[in-house]
C-alpha cells in the first residue's frame, strides 16, 4: 500500500499575502439565468416590474427584463471570495458602487479585483484591513459594475482558523486493490 498524507487544499489569502497593486482575476464566470433574476428579485422584495414582468419590460428602452442590480453586485462579491475574503473576519464597507452597463438573463459575468490599500488593524492584532476595487465584465468585455470593498482579514496562523476540519471517526484510506 502507498503512503498517504493529507495535502492542504486552497487556504485562501491572509493579510500578509495582499500587496497594493496586485490584480486577482477571479476564476469562475457565472451565467445569470431568468430564474436567478426572478428568485433574487422576489427574495429581496424588489417590486420594480422591470426585473420580472416581460410585458412591462418590453415597453422600456431595454425591451426585456433587466437583471436586478443587487444580484449583479452579489455575484461579483461571491466571485471574489476565493481570492479575497475566504479568511475574512468581516466586510467593513462597500463604496462607490457603479452600475455601468445593463445585465440581462443569459449574460455571463466575470470579476477581477485590484488591491488599493492595506493596513494593520489597530484593534485586532490577528487581522488587517484591505481595500480592493472590483469590476465585473460581461461576456463581451463590457464593464457592468464596479465598487470599492473594504474587509478585515485574518493574518496567517490566526487562532480562529486552527483545527476547523473535524477528525473522522475512521481514517480515510485507499480502497483495497482488486
Amino acid at each position: 500500500m502507498n503512503d498517504v498524507s493529507v495535502q492542504p487544499g486552497w487556504q485562501g489569502r491572509f493579510f500578509e499575502d495582499f500587496e497594493v497593486g496586485a490584480i486577482y482575476r477571479h476564476p469562475l464566470g457565472r451565467t445569470v439565468s431568468e430564474a436567478d433574476n426572478t428568485w433574487f428579485t422576489l427574495l429581496t422584495m424588489n417590486t420594480n416590474q422591470l426585473h420580472f414582468n416581460s410585458q412591462y419590460a418590453a415597453r422600456s428602452e431595454f425591451e426585456r427584463p433587466l437583471v436586478v442590480s443587487t444580484l449583479t453586485v452579489a455575484i461579483a462579491v461571491g466571485q471574489s471570495v476565493t481570492d479575497l475574503t475566504q479568511n475574512a473576519v468581516a466586510n467593513l464597507g462597500w463604496d462607490d458602487i457603479r452600475m455601468t452597463h445593463p445585465v440581462f438573463a443569459g449574460d455571463t459575468l466575470w470579476s477581477e479585483s485590484i488591491v488599493v490599500s492595506k493596513r494593520e488593524s489597530a484593534s485586532r492584532p490577528t487581522a488587517g484591513i484591505v481595500t480592493v476595487k472590483t469590476r465585473t465584465l460581461n461576456q463581451d468585455g463590457k464593464e457592468v459594475c464596479s465598487f470599492l470593498r473594504t474587509f478585515l482579514v485574518h493574518r496567517r496562523g490566526a487562532e480562529q482558523l486552527q483545527d476547523i476540519f473535524p477528525t473522522g471517526e475512521v481514517p480515510l484510506t485507499l480502497p483495497e486493490e482488486r
